[in-house]
């Protein structure tokens, strides 16, 4: 599938609405992740983190983070002028993973950020998605100071079947985060029509 600009000169098209999720552990970059990229001012709903939520919220790794999501981050963006993706950031923690099923209703795929310092923090979310049949992308948020591994490596941690793409990203940047979209996009739509192959051999 290549994504680009329709034919000029026909008119302009119903644009196709896609649901993308952005999941991951505490602190992996998912609410920088959507704002890198959304044409609209992100809806956010982060939340100071306080004295009583620390012995819940491992912060290792990220000593700095002041502030996590509570409910959901959601925005926006354009891939072409039919084809807009709306994106729902996950909130990390244990405690709210209750609202993940409201939020994976309807979704055409998803991207797990992982961060290689902390790769156990995203085995929930990628046994959230295994279990339910949703296809996702594994994208590694390359922190400054942090190694850097190969995709195969992360790949091998992480258990991955052989046909879930694995990439390397930077969250704050809007051309990375663009390409990452793009590529769950075409995994999902792959994964779709394996899927009704299989139903129909």
């Amino acid at each position: 599938m290549i994504f680009g600009r329709s034919e000029r000169g026909k008119p302009p098209v119903e644009p196709v609405t896609l649901k993308i999720l952005v999941a991951g552990g505490f602190g992996v970059g998912k609410t920088t992740f959507v704002g890198a990229v959304s044409e609209i001012r992100p809806l956010r709903t982060e939340e100071l983190l306080t004295e009583a939520g620390r012995p819940v919220d491992d912060t290792r790794g990220v000593e700095s983070k002041r502030t996590t999501t509570v409910a959901m981050d959601f925005g926006r963006i354009t891939l072409r002028e039919d084809l807009v993706l709306y994106l729902f950031g996950t909130p990390g923690q244990e405690r709210f993973w209750f609202m993940w099923d409201e939020l994976s209703e309807g979704a055409l795929g998803a991207v797990v950020l992982v961060d290689t310092r902390r790769l156990e923090d995203c085995f929930a979310a990628v046994d959230y998605f295994e279990r339910r049949s949703i296809p996702f992308l594994v994208g590694v948020n390359c922190f400054e100071g942090a190694a850097r591994y190969p995709e195969e490596a992360v790949r091998q941690a992480l258990d991955l079947d052989e046909d879930v793409p694995v990439v390397l990203c930077d969250a704050r940047d809007k051309q990375s985060v663009k390409d990452v979209l793009v590529g769950v996009v075409q995994h999902a739509m792959a994964y779709s029509a394996r899927h009704r192959q299989s139903v129909t051999t």
